[in-house]
């Protein structure tokens, strides 16, 4: 009878403190949350997603060509991060065991750790000197370079938790070894890669310092990867920073677009996840 009486403390002490913790986690976020809706939804509007922004002192304007230009850039980093990430992440769970391996783990780690700043002015000596000049392509392989060793370590993580049990019966069956990595491995743990996905592109979508020194900024609709173009993070920076009052009005506007368009990403990516299950 002690011992039943000293676990169920011990399960209620635990479960307290694990209920604190959570508590301690959702405060600020839940916190967070409402100090941008409450201050960006008042000047959410249809011009606002349509239009450019106004000129410097004159009220009115939108975001239009920064949300364009956020889903050019956050697509070229996707373009180029998604395959190298991924396949990095695969190679690690299967073949990593060897010198090779160990030495691209600690090459995603060390780059997980870099400051986004570094890697905007690495992007900058590698793409934007060699062209002359600011473009949406050399922040996407900024952006990308932020995602890799995220996706890296992410999918490494989730394809390792894939039972042996399956590789095994698909290499029973005459499947050869790629094509088990990608048609069962890789389908076994879609669903967390896709998870692990969405938190690079949410990174990703949410960085401004790298951008400052590859995308630039553009207050005009651009389509082009080669010239300089306009982001919500760096729309908002602008915003933020300004003296008048309707410009802070906007950046809290443009927060909550930026926080709407990720979770956005975070649905999709849910119900395509769960479309796959359903078809398998």
């Amino acid at each position: 009878m002690r011992s039943v009486r000293a676990r169920k403390l011990i399960n209620a002490l635990v479960t307290l403190a694990c209920g604190s913790c959570l508590l301690a986690a959702l405060v600020p976020l839940l916190s967070t949350l409402w100090l941008v809706v409450s201050h960006g939804v008042a000047g959410l509007s249809f011009d606002f997603f349509t239009h450019l922004p106004a000129p410097v002192g004159e009220a009115g304007g939108g975001v239009g060509n920064s949300i364009l230009g956020t889903i050019l850039i956050v697509g070229i980093a996707c373009a180029i991060g998604l395959p190298f990430g991924i396949g990095a992440g695969v190679f690690l769970a299967e073949r990593g065991d060897g010198r090779f391996g160990r030495v691209v783990r600690f090459t995603a780690e060390v780059l997980a750790g870099v400051p986004s700043i570094v890697v905007g002015i690495v992007a900058y000596d590698l793409v934007v000197r060699p062209m002359g000049h600011f473009s949406a392509l050399a922040g996407g392989v900024a952006l990308a370079l932020l995602m890799v060793p995220t996706l890296a370590r992410g999918t490494e993580e989730l394809v390792r938790l894939v039972p042996n049990t399956l590789r095994e019966a698909a290499l029973a069956l005459g499947v050869p070894a790629w094509r088990t990595s990608l048609s069962v491995v890789l389908r076994t743990a879609l669903g967390g890669i896709l998870t692990a996905i969405i938190l690079a592109v949410g990174r990703a979508a949410g960085e401004t310092a790298p951008l400052l020194f590859t995308a630039l900024n553009n207050a005009y609709w651009n389509v082009r990867p080669d010239q300089p173009t306009g982001t919500l993070t760096v729309q908002m920076f602008n915003y933020a920073i300004s003296p008048y009052e309707d410009w802070h009005q906007k950046a809290w506007s443009t927060a909550l677009v930026l926080l709407l368009l990720i979770g956005g990403l975070n649905l999709l990516a849910r119900f395509l996840t769960r479309k796959s299950y359903k078809a398998g």
